[in-house]
Parts: C-alpha cells; sequence; structure tokens
C-alpha cells in the first residue's frame, strides 16, 4: 500500500514538474538568470567591448558614497541624487491620481445615462500606444501652434514653451502621466466600489445619514484594501518612470526631467558603463523593495484594521 502511494506521488510530482518546466525555464532564462548576471556585473566595470573587470564595491561607492569639499559633504554622483529627486517629484501624481480616479469612480458608478460611453472615454488612454500618446501630447504643448497654448491665448494668458522650460516641463510630463494612468485607477476603483454591501448604505440611509456621511464613514474605509493596491502599483510605476520621458523631451531641458530609469539608461546604452548602469538598477530595485514593504506592513495594517472597523 505504502509502495503503491508513493509510485502515485512519485508519477503526481513528474507529471507536475512536466507541466511546470516550461514557466520555469522561461522564468530562469529571462528572469532569474538576468538578474543574477546584473548583479554580477555591478560588481565590474565593462564597456561591453573589453573584458569585464572586477572592482567590488567601488560601483556602490561610486553612486552612494560622498566626499568633502570645500568642508561640505558632497555626493561622488550627484546626477543620480538629481534623477531620484526627479522621479521622487513625478510621484506626486499618485496622491492626485487616487483622489480623481476615487471621484470619478464613484459617479460612473451610479445611474448615470451612457455609463458604458463614459467607462470606454476614461479607459481609452490606458490602452492607447505610448508612442502615439507621446506625439499627441507634444502638439498640445507645443509654444508655437500647441492647443494647450492655443486656449490660454483665448482667455489672454501667453502660454509658456512647456517642454523646454525649467520650470514647466515636469508639471507638463505629470500632466500626461495623470491622464495616462487615471482610467487604471477608475476601473480598479469601479471594481471596489462593486464589493461594498449596498444592506450597510440602506441601514445608514434608514438613520438618516446623508450622502456625504455614508460615503465618508462606510464607502471609503471599505475601499481601504483598494487604495492601498493602487497606492503601491503607482510607488513601483513612479520608480520605472522612463518612456514618457523619453519620448517627450529626452530627459531635458538640461537634464531637468531626467530620471533615474533614463539616467540608467544613459549610462548604459549611451556611454556603456554596464557595471554601473547594473549598480543603478540594484539600488533601483531595493528602493522599490523598501517602499513597497513600508507601505504593506504601515498603510496595510490600517488598512486592515479600517476595513474591519467599518465592517
Amino acid at each position: 500500500m505504502t509502495r503503491a502511494k508513493n509510485g502515485t506521488s512519485r508519477r503526481e510530482t513528474i507529471a507536475a514538474l512536466a507541466f511546470l518546466s516550461p514557466g520555469l525555464i522561461t522564468f530562469s532564462a529571462f528572469i532569474l538568470l538576468p538578474v543574477i548576471a546584473s548583479f554580477v556585473l555591478s560588481l565590474t566595470r565593462w564597456d561591453l567591448v573589453s573584458p569585464p573587470q572586477f572592482v567590488g564595491l567601488e560601483n556602490y561607492v561610486r553612486l552612494l558614497g560622498f566626499h568633502r569639499e570645500a568642508g561640505s559633504l558632497v555626493p561622488n554622483d550627484p546626477d543620480f541624487w538629481r534623477t531620484l529627486g526627479n522621479t521622487l517629484f513625478y510621484m506626486l501624481t499618485i496622491p492626485i491620481n487616487l483622489i480623481l480616479a476615487l471621484v470619478v469612480a464613484s459617479l460612473l458608478n451610479g445611474r448615470v445615462p451612457a455609463m458604458g460611453l463614459f467607462r470606454t472615454l476614461y479607459f481609452l488612454p490606458v490602452v492607447c500606444t505610448l508612442v502615439a500618446v507621446s506625439i499627441l501630447w507634444r502638439w498640445i504643448f507645443n509654444p508655437d501652434y500647441g492647443l494647450l497654448n492655443y486656449l490660454l491665448g483665448l482667455v489672454g494668458i501667453d502660454g509658456p514653451a512647456w517642454l523646454v522650460s525649467r520650470v514647466w516641463a515636469k508639471p507638463a510630463i505629470m500632466m500626461v502621466m495623470l491622464w495616462k494612468g487615471l482610467g487604471y485607477s477608475i476601473v480598479v476603483y469601479l471594481a471596489g466600489l462593486q464589493t461594498v454591501p449596498e444592506e450597510l448604505h440602506e441601514a445608514a440611509r434608514i438613520d438618516g445619514a446623508s450622502a456625504w456621511v455614508r460615503f465618508w464613514r462606510i464607502t471609503f474605509p471599505l475601499l481601504a484594501p483598494t487604495h492601498l493596491f493602487l497606492a503601491v502599483i503607482g510607488v513601483i510605476w513612479g520608480f520605472q518612470t522612463f518612456d514618457t520621458v523619453f519620448l517627450m523631451t529626452g530627459g531635458g531641458p538640461a537634464g531637468a526631467t531626467e530620471p533615474v530609469l533614463l539616467y540608467l539608461y544613459h549610462h548604459a546604452f549611451k556611454w556603456f558603463d554596464m557595471g554601473y548602469a547594473s549598480a543603478i538598477a540594484w539600488i533601483l530595485f531595493l528602493l522599490m523593495l523598501a517602499a513597497t514593504v513600508v507601505q504593506w506592513r504601515v498603510a496595510g495594517r490600517r488598512a486592515r484594521g479600517t476595513a474591519e472597523d467599518a465592517a
């Protein structure tokens, strides 16, 4: 009996491995091995031509270290900290995105005429190709014949040179990021709103609670897991900001809009400093990991407690 059980268990294991092997092979070949290779490369100096030279933690010291200059501490690589600051600045779109998405989703969750049309229009930017979106918005932001400056001119406002201004280039890119990502957050919030029990609203309505009180005391707390999910995804996507900036400004003017990922790209494929680029990639990964863990531990605990209290 035991031998039969062992034989069956062995056959089930072999069958499971056979079904899993395509995915495991693909994961190992295209994700696991490149990740390991990038860490090894981060410990070397390599220009894609000469053989890699092992330098230990030199790239990380160059990236994160400081040196004393004129009596004060100066970063070894100020450009990295500048691009990291730009990346964090772009993340200011996350709370704006969440607020707007929640408001729009709450409106679309009711009985609105042409509901399907409105949902499609809001989600349409999400499925549009980024190249087409970037070309469209570059035309909108054009200082000479762009739509935005034309509309501003109608009310007597002289619009700025959006994408070539150190002051206005980042806000312009943030508008594009907000426009393109809003539809995704709306859809997620709509899904979350469908899970709020109608019985709680009915009970609160009978007790005389206004629409605002019902939203603030019932709907908003029960959406805590949705808030957390979108915040975590937003931070991860924020650290991965690249394509919008690359296509619209290339990081200019004078690096004013350059995020960390574009800085990594320049080191890897423009200056062929592959070891240093790999070190930037690992620091970026650790920053994303730390931000995600903090959000899950702090905000996640609060989200679970708030949802339980509301329920």
